[in-house]
């Protein structure tokens, strides 16, 4: 039994109640979120629902998340519907096949890093990059629904022509379902901000009564049914619904991308790997700590991987964690995957008998659902806590989010990742130096500029506080030629390397000709506190061979030197 998942062969009875309870209230709340996403990634209802069933079985089998809810999720639905768009007519059966194609070829990446151990991937984009994306994807799937809230045929590509689009629709609104639409928006709405709180007062328990107001769009969604059906709204007053669902159980089959189906999603399916990957993490991150339980980043790629090409299988899109479904699955109670497993059975139930159900949905309630879901992911907060702590993160924020509303998905969170590397580089490029002398009494050096300090006549000592490489290695060395023109007493430069990890072969080049330099107008140049890696690149090196009596294992060691070497000059002979 040793193939089964750690938490399955530790599984205890229990625990079986809460992931029971978690199971059936996730279900509950998965039904409406399946179909409103597929509506928003251009597909139909129905692959949304197939994208609830082994994507999360197949998670709970490699995973590493106890509560992470896995299935469709509105930015990787975002990003199918930008993906696809320019390739085929939404909800078409090519359309179809390109986002089964989509995901599978994002869940053989997500394998593929797995099986690499490229765990590490989950910090490759920076929190304000990501929260700058996000929040430009909220934003650009809300003005997106506006459409199905006012009834109205929009077409455009960004928002901007999006709004400028449904202003001139206006005239074509459809009554009631602006009514419908408009009356679930604002329930959904009130019920977010103050259900929880009333039931408090009403005398629920407030654990119940959160859970119960993340239950709200169900509620939504089975009163705007119901009202429709009653009335026959979809024939006598144009009040659009989601239909015929085919019933059954999805079949499995597996579409393999060609070439030129390849060269056109891979870069797509890349960004879906990376943002639903790091979103998850996070996500899984956050619940694991309150359970003192570790997330593995490795096993989140094969699980995620799994979980995108048991989608695929079944006719599903791109899928990755959840935060709302996963917060609502932490506190209904569940303590392992079996929870996703029984929302799974739960699911392919629903897929089987109750489709004709949801016939008379409005698409107007579905589109307010995913309104509301997203207004809540627009980060406010990551933008004024990096305007006040660093303005060169806040305007990556802005810069992708802007991005995002204005050029698209893709050329948005290509223009964070470049603008985060860029800030990388150049404050790399411009590392911060310190003249440092030595605190008295003590061993410890501090920066002459900051501290009151004991320094050595005629030893220049340097602290870098950056790896050297090829774009700031002539900055050092012009430092160290601006030092040595404002004191002319100057005989010794010691260089402090205690921040230094890494010496590229630049970086070297300088060194070599700022040592020989140094030595031609009779500076000696030493070294201090290089790291043993460093050193042992160095050692082999024409720098390593003249500097063998001149590397200090300590900064002290050096000063010393320095001190009694000018001792000994002062001397009588």
């Amino acid at each position: 039994m040793t193939w089964l998942p750690a938490w399955l062969r530790a599984y205890r009875p229990s625990w079986l109640a809460g992931d029971l309870t978690a199971g059936l209230i996730v279900t509950v709340m998965l039904i409406p979120q399946s179909l409103a996403y597929a509506l928003l990634a251009g597909l139909p209802p129905e692959v949304g629902l197939y994208a609830s069933i082994l994507p999360i079985v197949a998670y709970a089998l490699l995973g590493s998340s106890m509560t992470l809810a896995v299935g469709p999720v509105a930015v990787a639905s975002l990003m199918t519907a930008s993906a696809l768009q320019p390739l085929a007519a939404a909800g078409s059966a090519e359309y179809v096949t390109l986002a089964v194609q989509l995901s599978l070829i994002s869940g053989v990446m997500l394998l593929a890093f797995g099986a690499l151990r490229l765990g590490f991937l989950a910090y490759f984009l920076s929190h304000p990059v990501i929260g700058g994306f996000i929040t430009g994807s909220a934003v650009l799937i809300a003005v997106g629904q506006l459409k199905y809230i006012f009834g109205v045929k929009v077409a455009g590509s960004d928002v901007l022509e999006t709004l400028t689009g449904l202003v001139k629709a206006l005239p074509q609104t459809q009554p009631v379902t602006l009514t419908i639409g408009g009356a679930s928006l604002l329930f959904l709405l009130l019920a977010r901000r103050y259900l929880a709180q009333v039931l408090t007062r009403l005398g629920v328990p407030a654990k119940a009564a959160d859970l119960m107001t993340k239950l709200a769009p169900m509620v939504a969604v089975i009163a705007s049914t119901a009202v429709v059906a009653m009335f026959k709204l979809n024939e006598t007053a144009g009040v659009s619904v989601v239909g015929n669902i085919p019933q059954g159980l999805p079949q499995l089959n597996l579409s393999l991308p060609g070439m030129s189906t390849l060269g056109q999603l891979w870069l797509p399916a890349l960004l879906i790997t990376l943002i639903g990957f790091v979103e998850s993490v996070s996500v899984a991150q956050s619940l694991a700590l309150k359970r003192q339980q570790r997330i593995q980043p490795n096993r989140e790629l094969l699980g995620l991987g799994a979980a995108n090409v048991a989608s695929a299988l079944s006719g599903g899109y791109p899928v990755t964690g959840g935060f709302a479904r996963s917060v609502v699955n932490f506190a209904a109670g569940a303590h392992t995957p079996l929870a996703g497993v029984i929302s799974a059975a739960l699911m392919a139930l629903v897929i089987a008998t109750l489709t004709g159900l949801f016939y008379y949905l409005p698409h107007a309630v579905l589109a307010a659902t995913i309104i509301v879901a997203v207004t809540s992911l627009i980060d406010l907060q990551t933008l004024k806590e990096a305007w006040h702590y660093d303005r060169a993160d806040a305007l990556s924020l802005v810069a992708t989010a802007l991005g995002v509303v204005a050029l698209g998905v893709e050329v948005g969170i290509l223009t964070g990742v470049v603008l985060s590397l860029g800030v990388l580089v150049w404050r790399s490029s411009h590392p911060h130096m310190a003249v440092v002398g030595r605190v008295p009494d003590t061993e410890h050096f501090r920066n002459v500029a900051r501290h009151a300090v004991q320094t050595v006549p005629g030893l220049l000592a340097l602290r870098v506080d950056e790896s050297l490489f090829f774009a700031n290695a002539t900055v050092l060395e012009d430092r160290v030629e601006a030092l040595l023109s404002q004191d002319a007493t100057v005989r010794r430069v010691l260089l402090i390397c205690s921040a230094v990890n890494q010496i590229d072969t630049t970086a070297l080049g300088v060194l070599t000709q700022l040592e020989r330099s140094l030595a031609a107008r009779g500076i000696e140049f030493m070294l201090a506190e290089v790291k043993g890696p460093v050193m042992d690149r160095l050692r082999p090196t024409e720098l390593g061979q003249r500097m063998q009596q001149r590397v200090f294992l300590s900064v002290h060691e050096a000063f010393e030197y320095a001190s009694q070497t000018n001792s000994a000059a002062l001397r009588p002979g």
